[in-house]
This record gives C-alpha cells, sequence and structure tokens, in this order.
C-alpha cells in the first residue's frame, strides 16, 4: 500500500488522464463509426468503397504503427496539435473500423423488409437508417460494442510513449524514485481493471435496458 499511499496524486494524475483519453476518443469512434457503418450499408458505389477501404487499412494496421503516422506525419503537414489530441485521433480512428463491423454485424441482423417498408413510405436512406435500422440493431450490438471499449480502455496505454499523460506511465517517475517495479504496475493494473469494470458494468446495463426494450 505505501507505493500508492506515497504516490496517490502521481496515480490519481495519471488514471484521470486515460479515463479522459478512453472517453474522448470513444465519444470520436462511435461518431466515426456511426458515418462508416452507413457507408457500408449505403446504396452508393463510391460510399461503400470508401467504407471497406477505412476498415480494411485501419483493422490491418498495428495501433503503435498509426499513433506514428499521427504524431508523425501530420505535422509534416503543418497540423500541430497537442499530444492528447493525436492521440484521440490515432484511438478514435482505429477504434472506429470496430465500431462500424460491430454496427454492420447489427445491420444485417434487421429483417430487408424493414428497409423496404421505410422506402415505401418515402423514407430517405438516411431517414431508414436513422430511425428505422439503426435504433433495432443496438439491441443486438451492446454487448459487442462493450468490448470494443474495453480494448479501447487499454490501448490508451500506448499514449504514454507519445508524451499524453495516462496511467501506466506513471511507472517511469516511479521507478526513477526506487520503488519496486512490481507493486508499481500491480496498482497501475488496479486503475486499469476500475476502468473496464465501470464500462463493462454500463454496458450491461444498457443491455439489460435494450432487452427489456425488445
Amino acid at each position: 500500500m505505501k507505493v500508492l499511499t506515497d504516490n496517490f496524486s502521481t496515480y490519481w494524475h495519471g488514471f484521470l488522464g486515460t479515463l479522459w483519453l478512453t472517453l474522448v476518443s470513444a465519444a470520436l469512434a462511435l461518431a466515426l463509426g456511426v458515418l462508416v457503418a452507413g457507408c457500408r450499408v449505403s446504396p452508393v458505389r463510391p460510399l461503400r468503397t470508401f467504407g471497406t477501404a477505412w476498415v480494411t487499412v485501419l483493422r490491418n494496421t498495428p495501433l503503435t504503427l498509426l499513433f506514428f503516422v499521427v504524431v508523425l506525419g501530420l505535422p509534416r503537414f503543418d497540423v500541430t496539435l497537442p499530444f492528447f489530441t493525436f492521440a484521440v485521433l490515432a484511438l478514435g480512428c482505429y477504434t472506429s473500423a470496430f465500431v462500424c463491423e460491430v454496427l454492420r454485424s447489427g445491420v444485417n441482423t434487421v429483417p430487408a423488409g424493414q428497409g423496404e417498408a421505410a422506402r415505401s413510405l418515402g423514407m430517405t436512406f438516411g431517414q431508414t437508417l436513422g430511425v428505422v435500422v439503426l435504433p433495432q440493431a443496438y439491441r443486438s450490438v451492446v454487448a459487442p460494442l462493450g468490448s470494443v471499449m474495453i480494448a479501447l480502455a487499454k490501448n490508451t496505454a500506448i499514449a504514454g510513449s507519445f508524451s499524453v499523460t495516462e496511467l501506466l506511465g506513471v511507472y517511469r517517475p516511479l521507478n526513477e524514485l526506487g520503488y519496486g517495479i512490481v507493486w508499481t504496475f500491480v496498482w497501475i493494473a488496479a486503475g486499469y481493471l476500475v476502468i473496464t469494470l465501470a464500462i463493462s458494468l454500463l454496458f450491461s446495463l444498457l443491455e439489460r435496458r435494450a432487452a427489456v426494450a425488445r
């Protein structure tokens, strides 16, 4: 306990950094994921091609490499942003590919007749997707989305290598102060466990609410 009590402010600062990075990246990932999923199921071929390319490239690119592309590549085009923003872009874009595929799988569970009925009423593709299809697809994708968000929370650990304040980076100053590396990492792991359990609980509640609505 001494490692934690003597350095609680350091741990707390890192914990809040990881939590905030997870929340902002999750918001970006969900927004992009919905848009790209719409492209993937769109009747417009160029949009489907774009959606397929987005998912294929990002899902098959190591996240660390994507961080290097964002942090080192964007400044070459005179895009200068805080390292936190770069980390959000890398994590959000990467996770959006997985969100997209989860949503697309949910869309495929909705009977085709639902979309046809909406179109027969004069609804546009956007209206059909947003009002008819996605609300029904949501019920079947809550649990998989929770798993994606848990993975996102753990992936934030990479941001510490790019000058972003987060939980895993706590080990560096504590190691320099001579604290035991094992107990340092035990409390870091406990912090990640708190975050992932909170996400798991949240999505369990959402899943139960969706099940009742069904």
